[in-house]
């Protein structure tokens, strides 16, 4: 979750929706995603909107967070009710961060077990938690998995020493194999993410990095390149001189070498930085966003979306407390999407996805760009025969530069 909020429209204090939410409301999955927003310490590359201890100051206690969480879920269930939103089971649940794990499992079961009871499960609903491997101990993960917990995501970032360095991850790679084993043990899926690129790592090291995930058997691989965000740690690095940039045609000779082992290994990629053994296994919530579902963040500086209409909360943790204390929505804007632009962002993301675009979906801008797109062995001309657009490998490279042509070519 990016640090910088959008700009928007006011977003009313009762939080309140507008009656276009509801039309379609029926054939769309609902999901929740809930905001920790604390770090053992802040990695060097890291823009998201999170907060280590000392940072906060008062008024934003850890030990408080899942009472406020809570009672941001309470005033999404008045607001959804007085909307005239029916009540829909979770298709999902996400808890991401910061570090979810540093709070304790009990205040994250608390914050589901407050969830199911306001809206209730679908049968076989995904449960992730977010988790660094020195985050979680054999009993937390066992606490989590009784909660209602099925998925467990670690970051790994990397099997090598100096590159975990350079990324200020806090974890030893020894450590990765035990919390993969203890996951299993709890009766948890194992998700790993990796990232590639970072400055100073070899292709050795990748390679090595890769390796060493897969040979944990994970039912689920994420694997991003680094991006340098201003303003972050790693960025003023790279400026002064201290570490090497970013180089392009590294990241696609990682990529490359990442999707020939991982789907060597019995994975499959359903979109481009994610692989999963089985399809059941692919990340259902990331999907529910790619496809336009929706969803309630819970937490500062959290996202939401609901039939077209998008808002945030304000970022601090200790301003997202006092709105909620004050009966307020913490809601910092909103805004509300034309046709036009949902339409944009329907390509944007379904084009990442290994489903693809119906073609037929497309309009005469986009379909004329097809053939182009196949000539230059972007597009898979088996699945274009099909209707279905899909990016072969090197689309997958350039991803962005295939969805420019798909809009305006």
């Amino acid at each position: 979750m990016p640090s910088v909020l959008p700009l928007g429209d006011p977003a009313p204090a009762d939080g309140m929706l507008p009656p276009q939410v509801l039309s379609g409301v029926e054939h769309r999955k609902f999901g929740l995603y809930v905001h920790i927003p604390f770090c053992a310490v802040r990695c060097g590359y890291c823009d998201f909107n999170t907060y280590t201890a000392t940072e906060l100051g008062g008024g934003a206690s850890q030990d408080a967070y899942a009472e406020t969480a809570i009672s941001e879920l309470q005033f999404a269930g008045t607001a959804l009710d007085a909307s005239g939103v029916p009540s829909r089971p979770l298709s999902t649940v996400f808890f991401g961060g910061g570090t979810p794990t540093l709070l304790p499992a009990e205040d994250l079961a608390r914050i589901l077990g407050a969830a199911v009871e306001k809206w209730g499960l679908e049968p076989g609903a995904e449960v992730t938690t977010e988790a660094n491997p020195d985050s979680v101990t054999q009993e937390s993960l066992k606490v989590l998995a009784e909660a209602g917990f099925t998925r467990v995501s670690f970051g790994m970032q990397s099997a090598v020493p100096h590159v975990l360095k350079v990324l200020d991850r806090t974890h030893t790679p020894s450590r990765v194999p035990l919390v993969v084993q203890w996951a299993r043990e709890a009766g948890l899926s194992v998700s790993l993410d990796l990232i590639y690129g970072t400055p100073g790592e070899s292709m050795a090291d990748w390679q090595l990095s890769l390796e060493t995930a897969l040979s944990y058997a994970p039912d689920h691989i994420s694997a991003y390149a680094l991006i340098v965000e201003d303003g972050t740690k790693l960025a003023a690095q790279i400026r002064r001189g201290e570490v090497p940039g970013i180089d392009d045609d590294d990241h696609a000779a990682k990529y490359e070498l990442a999707d020939k082992l991982i789907s060597e290994s019995g994975l499959s990629w359903y979109e481009v930085s994610n692989w999963s053994r089985t399809p059941e296994q692919a990340c259902q919530h990331n999907l529910a966003y790619w496809r336009g579902d929706d969803w309630w963040g819970i937490g500062p500086g959290a996202h939401s979306h609901m039939g077209g209409v998008r808002w945030w909360n304000v970022k601090h943790p200790t301003a997202y407390a006092s709105r909620l204390a004050s009966g307020s929505s913490p809601a910092a804007g909103r805004e509300t999407l034309d046709s036009a632009t949902r339409e944009v962002e329907r390509i944007m993301l379904e084009a990442r996805l290994g489903t693809g675009l119906v073609v037929n979906a497309l309009d005469a801008v986009g379909r004329h760009a097809m053939a182009g797109l196949i000539a230059d062995g972007l597009v898979d001309p088996v699945a274009a025969f099909k209707g279905r657009l899909v990016l072969t490998l090197k689309g997958r490279l350039l991803a962005d530069a295939v969805v420019r042509r798909i809009l305006t070519d």
